[in-house]
């Protein structure tokens, strides 16, 4: 078991399966044998990108009226489709794999977050015709996706001491965090004079429906947004000041919620930029300067293609009633334990904070006494009973405030800089439309 560390690299290096964006939702409709593009040597079929509709639009259910015309829509969904096709071949090559176990692990993530088991999750898949092993296939991308983002953080992001401490002094004076909301209308690299007019021209036509209310910001993103987080609306979640463009930092002076500025060219293209909410800074950080840390052991029983849910329960249940029965936890955890890394230290986990293992563990060591011994509950690993032994106050202090920032800085960074990635890539991809209204690409413009 690894845990997850408040830092940059770290929870960059390790996977979160839970970030893992498939859904379960939604009725599948029958598999159609159609390309629907050709992207470079692979392609897309028309009932992946089918699922990938359905699963958007149950995102969406009760506000589909956010949602673009439904030829707008199947291009943007078969767009992100092309992008992660064009990620995996590059991870691929790149000698990035995920492991069957990890794979495992991936989907047991996605059922307990959809309140199932396993089986269940089986069950559910076959009955809104959805096949298991393209359902693994899809979950084997994201991930792999995600490893590749990984590989290229720990290579190309670095974050000095010297933009620490200036985002550290920046922020001392600024007070203020300020979550936002963007459209991006990109443009290539080395983008000529007619490029540049018509992306102008597209995010004037975008600021004019948008200040004429004939489209809400959210809407307006989905329907001709650029960015990977185009059916997110645009939603860039909250920023310090030191997170946003000289440009618009400067503008926002004078902005109030609600508002909307640009288009502004950047170096991706042209952006609109509106702001949500404003917080205070520190309020939002909150005064406390320490942590509750936690001393525990568990044990873990694990399930995988060798062993089924059913029976992993059966057997943490049996170990659970031995230690009831007085069993020296240690001793068991030594003789029963499936966590390779802790095993040998009788399920010793050391000191860690309540999140370091994830949410669903972390309440279960705070839900019980010093001493005490939950009951089996399940994690994406499998099942587990911890023994909590003991509780301390840490100080986070000053290390840990220049963790965060430098945290912040170089997730700011990644975003710029991975944007620019699959920019490149999309454009050095082949890539053959065999579906919708174009055989070529070509950006939505909008309609008055």
């Amino acid at each position: 078991m690894t845990k997850t560390l408040p830092v940059l690299l770290a929870s960059l290096l390790a996977v979160s399966t839970a970030s893992v964006p498939l859904q379960v939702l939604g009725q599948q409709s029958q598999p159609l044998d159609r390309i629907a593009a050709i992207v470079d040597e692979d392609v897309i079929l028309q009932s992946e990108l089918d699922r990938a509709l359905n699963n958007i639009r149950a995102q969406y259910a009760g506000r589909e009226n956010q949602l673009p015309p439904p030829d707008v829509l199947s291009r943007q969904v078969l767009e992100r489709l092309v992008l992660v096709k064009l990620q995996v071949a590059r991870a691929e090559s790149s000698g990035i794999r995920v492991s069957d176990q990890e794979l495992n692990q991936a989907v047991a993530s996605i059922a307990q977050q959809n309140g199932t088991t396993l089986d269940q999750l089986r069950q559910r898949l076959a009955s809104d015709g959805i096949d298991f092993e393209d359902f693994r296939r899809s979950v084997r991308e994201e991930v792999t996706v995600q490893r590749l983002r990984q590989s290229f953080a720990q290579s190309r992001i670095s974050v000095s001491e010297g933009e620490v401490d200036a985002a550290l002094k920046q922020q001392a004076t600024a007070g203020n965090q300020y979550h936002l909301a963007h459209i991006l209308v990109a443009l290539p690299d080395g983008a000529n004079a007619e490029q540049i007019a018509t992306g102008q021209k597209k995010a004037d036509g975008v600021k004019a429906l948008l200040d004429k209310g004939e489209l809400d910001f959210n809407a307006a993103a989905v329907r001709y947004s650029d960015s990977p987080n185009a059916l997110e609306g645009g939603d860039l979640g909250w920023r310090t000041a030191d997170e946003i463009p000289n440009a618009f930092a400067q503008l926002m002076q004078n902005m109030k919620p609600g508002d909307v500025v640009g288009p502004l060219r950047g170096p991706s293209g042209f952006q609109l930029l509106k702001l949500i909410e404003v917080r205070d800074a520190n309020a939002a950080a909150g005064s406390g300067q320490t942590v509750t840390e936690y001393q525990a052991r568990h044990i873990l029983v694990r399930v995988d293609d060798q062993q089924s849910d059913a029976a992993a329960k059966a057997k943490i249940d049996t170990l659970r009633a031995r230690i009831a029965g007085g069993a020296d936890f240690q001793a068991v955890a030594k003789e029963s334990s499936e966590d390779n890394n802790s095993r040998g230290q009788g399920g010793d986990l050391g000191w860690f904070p309540a999140g370091a293992f994830g949410p669903d563990f972390g309440r279960q060591v705070e839900g019980i006494a010093d001493g005490g011994v939950s009951q089996p509950f399940r994690t994406d690993a499998g099942w587990h009973i911890v023994q909590r032994v003991a509780t301390r106050q840490t100080d986070v202090g000053v290390d840990n405030q220049r963790a965060q920032v430098r945290e912040t800085i170089g997730r700011r960074k990644l975003e710029e800089e991975y944007n620019r990635f699959l920019q490149e890539l999309r454009g050095e991809a082949y890539v053959s439309f065999r579906s919708g209204d174009r055989a070529e690409n070509a950006a939505a413009t909008p309609q008055g």
